[in-house]
């Protein structure tokens, strides 16, 4: 179970963290950003350096927090501190939101093979569904994690050699500042204000932080230091990656600005159509798409631990390891299925731009806030919690859904943001003020000290014989990496040799983990 869902307990921070990493920004990056980048400019690197700060926060204060808790799952950490009554309403909650989350980050897999193969979209998506299930289903946290890595290595390399074959397509960085749209390098706009910015950063810090998918990432490393060094790791890298991940559709708006409706959603790749060498494009392309899919698998793979692990577990308290592992593979499958019919129906419900901003908004605070607060405060209880998340649910849904039609009344992007991250601050707030004025009694966070420390951790044996496996696998993943995009600079016509140079730099990475794994096995 704890290697199924845990990796063990004990994963490397730089894993975990490159794994936070691409289970978050592969999400939105090459559809919903892309889309963005593309129709609004720097606007969407704006909007991605929020999640650089919540990174750095979480580092500080949050991920530590959850490492100290011995939990496996979020939902375990809820029923010890909150009681079983809480967790099992909030993991329906987290259930039926995660089905819609998954299907959000399906649709941008099908749509970039949809884009660049001309396949229907509808045909990518059970594909493509059915592919990533079954992974998923039979490798755990570990088939994840090191799908993650190999993506951010195979993504990184080649986004380096799209920006400066792109920017040579238009004739250089003077060329595409002087053509691109007025206004094109703003920080913000009418849409994408500096509203909006603050509410989406804290609705970043909120899911980043309280995800149940994400908290994995914080609860798998084996010290709270390096929960740490997860939180700014990831910051880390949202500092430096969307300036270089939004450049290809920024400019392709320059090379081609008569994309309109969904068709934006399609930019990022074409851009790289453009530009990329052959062989080169199709690397890409595996990249874009299982990195894409990183998001859907962590889901899966958290959601099937909450079925076994808190939910039929409970019911059958005698159940051996292989049994609850059995029952989060079937869990998986049945999750995939709904995640498949979830993302053929995107297109209907506006595109997904409009569903990934309006679920953030909806749930983001309701959902992921009160549990983390939770952490810090002896006075919050189950009842307070759920409360919050339940008026917060119902007062979003009611201005999202209801609102327009009965009160002819509807909130912009950023009101909808704020509204949605506020709501529960404020709720949470008061009860915390309250209760303090009134020293109220904490029986329930005193019996979950009691809890923790009971909590006796696992050998750390298996933990390091799987590290050293995982390490070893990424290893030669990444190896064989540099040394297809190598041999791929001898059939490309234009950037060879940033081809091959940049398959060196790959080779070269990958025999150095090789070498280090080696290294500690004959240590």
């Amino acid at each position: 179970m704890k290697s199924f869902f845990a990796a063990g307990g004990a994963l490397p921070w730089w894993m975990s963290g490159l794994s936070l990493f691409m289970s978050f920004f592969s999400a939105g990056t090459f559809v919903v950003w892309g889309s963005i980048a593309y129709s609004s400019g720097w606007v969407a690197i704006t909007i991605q350096t929020t999640m650089c700060i919540a990174g750095v926060l979480i580092g500080f204060f949050i991920a530590p927090k959850w490492q100290k808790t011995k939990a496996l799952t979020a939902a375990e950490f809820i029923t010890d501190r909150l009681g079983y009554s809480t967790q099992k309403i909030y993991t329906y909650l987290f259930l039926l939101i995660s089905i819609f989350t998954t299907g959000a980050f399906l649709y941008p897999v099908a749509k970039i093979v949809e884009v660049s193969t001309g396949f229907p979209i509808s045909t990518s998506i059970i594909v493509l569904g059915i592919l990533i299930l079954i992974y998923t289903a039979v490798g755990g946290l570990w088939a994840v994690i090191v799908t993650d890595v190999l993506q951010f290595v195979v993504l990184t390399a080649a986004v380096l050699i799209v920006v400066p074959l792109s920017l040579d397509k238009i004739g250089g960085i003077e060329n595409f500042v002087s053509q691109a749209p007025e206004n094109f390098f703003n920080l913000v706009n009418e849409e994408y204000t500096w509203g909006f910015m603050i509410a989406f950063g804290l609705y970043n810090l909120f899911f980043i932080a309280g995800n149940w998918a994400y908290v994995q990432r914080y609860t798998s490393v084996a010290t709270p230091k390096d929960a740490k060094k997860v939180g700014w790791l990831f910051g880390g890298l949202y500092l430096v990656s969307p300036i270089i991940w939004m450049l290809p559709p920024m400019i392709y708006r320059v090379l081609n600005p008569e994309l309109g409706g969904l068709a934006d959603e399609g930019a990022y790749l074409l851009m790289c159509k453009e530009v990329l060498p052959v062989g080169m494009l199709g690397l890409m392309l595996g990249g874009m798409i299982f990195a894409t899919s990183s998001s859907v698998n962590t889901t899966l793979n958290i959601s099937a631990g909450v079925l076994a692990n808190d939910v039929y577990k409970h019911f059958r308290p005698n159940s051996d390891g292989d049994k609850l592992v059995k029952v989060g593979r079937t869990a998986t499958i049945l999750l995939g299925i709904l995640t498949i019919l979830i993302a053929l129906l995107v297109p209907y419900m506006g595109g997904i731009v409009e569903v990934v901003m309006s679920l953030a908004a909806i749930t983001g605070g309701a959902m992921f806030l009160p549990p983390m607060w939770a952490l810090f405060s002896k006075y919050q209880t189950g009842k307070s919690s759920l409360i919050v998340t339940v008026i917060t649910l119902v007062i979003n849904a009611f201005f999202k859904f209801l609102a327009p039609t009965l009160l002819n009344f509807s909130f912009d992007r950023a009101q909808e943001m704020g509204f949605g991250m506020g709501i529960p601050v404020v709720l949470l707030a008061a009860f915390e003020v309250y209760a303090r004025s009134q020293q109220k009694a904490t029986v329930e966070y005193d019996n979950y000290q009691l809890k923790v420390a009971e909590k006796v951790s696992e050998t750390e044996e298996e933990a390091a014989a799987g590290n050293k496996k995982g390490t070893r696998v990424i290893g030669i993943g990444v190896a064989l990496t540099g040394l297809m995009i190598l041999i791929l600079s001898f059939i490309a016509k234009t950037g060879a040799l940033l081809v091959g140079g940049m398959g060196i730099l790959v080779l070269l990475l990958g025999s150095y983990i090789i070498f280090r794994t080696t290294k500690k096995d004959s240590d």
